[in-house]
């Protein structure tokens, strides 16, 4: 059902933006930002439960911990590039928000190529 509340928070907040648009249009970014923030604030309680069943995860698999860090530290990448990038071009700032989204997936990039050479020398120990 949070699913619900978050889904009428955010409908809430885009009308009062909306109104607030035509009267005052320097309070729209603020309300935009204050929402977000407050859905960001209501997600972080999930965080919890994955970080459980990461180490969960983590005890009942043989493999190397650091993996499951790179993992946490990608997902935390693309969510807050993500949500400071919608801010951006909600405030008209498209340049901004595209240039923060390319930030992100390079850098998803690099902390992803300590993984990939782990794999490709895996795979060449099978094939010799």
């Amino acid at each position: 059902m949070d699913i619900v509340k978050i889904s009428l928070l955010g409908i809430a907040g885009v009308m009062l933006g909306a109104i607030l648009k035509g009267a005052r249009p320097e309070y729209a970014g603020f309300v935009t930002m204050g929402i977000g923030l407050i859905i960001l604030g209501l997600a972080v309680g999930k965080l919890q439960y994955l970080f459980e069943t990461i180490a969960r995860l983590r005890e009942s698999l043989p493999m190397d911990g650091s993996y499951f860090s790179v993992l946490i530290k990608m997902i935390g990448i693309t969510y807050i590039g993500q949500f400071s990038s919608g801010i951006c071009r909600d405030a008209g700032y498209q340049a901004t928000g595209a240039q923060i989204e390319l930030f992100c997936k390079l850098s998803i990039m690099v902390l992803s190529m300590p993984v990939l050479l782990a794999l490709l020398e895996t795979i060449e120990g099978f094939l010799v």
